[in-house]
């Protein structure tokens, strides 16, 4: 474990004096360590202060929050949309409004931000997320028709896969069913200009549609949203939830409106390292998911052997420190393309490696 007294941006400087390439978190967009960026946030800084002490449903209304809620809208096709404080808190309040909707159903992984209970019963565990959702159809078109919520992330950023949702076509309508996803990995990158999986999404007319997401990740904004809607989302907003909880500070809200080239640019720039990676990096290291910037690999040794060359990657237990090490290359659009190029080839001389030694134990 190492020690820093500094945010990391595409480099770290260690405590002990030593710069690393950084290799992991999850701002995939750079915006952090954004000096465009930054300024956008002075400027919502000095207009709005450093933070917001009151609750959303004060006298004082301050129209930034109604501007940035009404873009996300647009932005990503739904109805409505709702900002909190952080992605857990948007999480929380969505399965706390849907708590006496139905039964809940968890797909396998899903983030304990969208747990209903501290420890659910995650039924689909042991099964592929393909496994669990064709059994999760045939289970509710084979039983009495009572409403049911589905809890899903998005994907899975931890042993990288996309997940199809084209199963979600076929949720009957004889009853009410809710899909909850979070789509916290997803959002700013995936999906039509990184809006996330809110439109990739069909479900039947009858079918709740609820996307919940961390700003926190590729936007870089210390906040949450809640999407969905104009129904749902206007009874969280009445909630007592939303009236007791601290909202997002305006001033990075100010700062994520005005800064959508700044995205764009990113995006642009993090798709052209990710797919310079997967080129160069050797394949059979790695799963990794078209597009997205984090590349799996169950060789958690590759984690030394970079760290040794100056290069820190993401090699951790989680989500408790008793479960297995997730060892991960993260890129984000701060690298360079000597960055990935370099990394690329450490990775292929790693791989060499470890050939040559399974060859010379046998």
């Amino acid at each position: 474990m190492l020690h820093a007294d500094q945010l990391p941006g595409r480099t770290l400087l260690a405590a002990d004096g030593r710069q690393y390439l950084f290799c992991s978190g999850t701002g995939y967009l750079g915006i952090a360590r954004n000096p465009a960026f930054a300024e956008l946030l002075a400027e919502g800084l000095a207009r709005y202060g450093t933070n917001y002490s009151s609750s959303r449903n004060s006298s004082l209304q301050l129209r930034i929050y109604d501007e940035a809620e009404q873009y996300l809208a647009r932005y990503t096709g739904a109805e409505a949309s709702l900002t909190v404080s952080s992605g857990y808190l948007a999480g929380q309040m969505a399965v706390k409004a849907l708590a006496r909707a139905g039964r809940f159903e968890y797909a396998p992984g899903t983030h304990p931000a969208a747990w209903l209970a501290d420890h659910p019963a995650l039924v689909g565990a042991a099964r592929t997320f393909d496994e669990w959702a064709q059994h999760l159809l045939h289970r509710l078109h084979h039983e009495a028709p009572h409403p049911v919520v589905i809890v899903s992330n998005s994907l899975d950023a931890l042993r990288v896969q996309r997940y199809n949702f084209g199963w979600a076509q076929e949720l009957p309508t004889d009853r009410p069913v809710t899909l909850l996803i979070d789509d916290s990995h997803g959002f700013g990158l995936i999906g039509r200009g990184g809006a996330g999986i809110f439109t990739e999404v069909q479900v039947p007319a009858s079918v709740r549609l609820v996307v919940v997401s961390s700003l926190g990740k590729a936007c870089g904004i210390p906040g949450g949203v809640v999407l969905g809607d104009a129904s749902f989302v206007g009874s969280l907003r009445r909630s007592a939830f939303f009236a007791a909880s601290s909202p997002v500070v305006p001033a990075y809200l100010y700062a994520f409106v005005h800064a959508q080239a700044l995205y764009q640019q990113a995006r642009q720039q993090l798709a052209t390292n990710v797919q310079r990676f997967a080129e160069a990096a050797p394949a059979a290291l790695f799963q990794g998911a078209e597009g997205f910037p984090v590349f799996y690999t169950p060789a958690n040794s590759l984690a030394d052997y970079l760290q040794q060359r100056e290069v820190l990657i993401s090699s951790f237990p989680y989500p408790a420190p008793t479960d297995l090490c997730i060892t991960r290359v993260v890129l984000s659009a701060l690298h360079t393309p000597a960055d990935v190029e370099g990394l690329a080839s450490l990775t292929t001389d790693f791989a060499r490696q470890q050939i040559y030694d399974e060859l010379k134990g046998n």
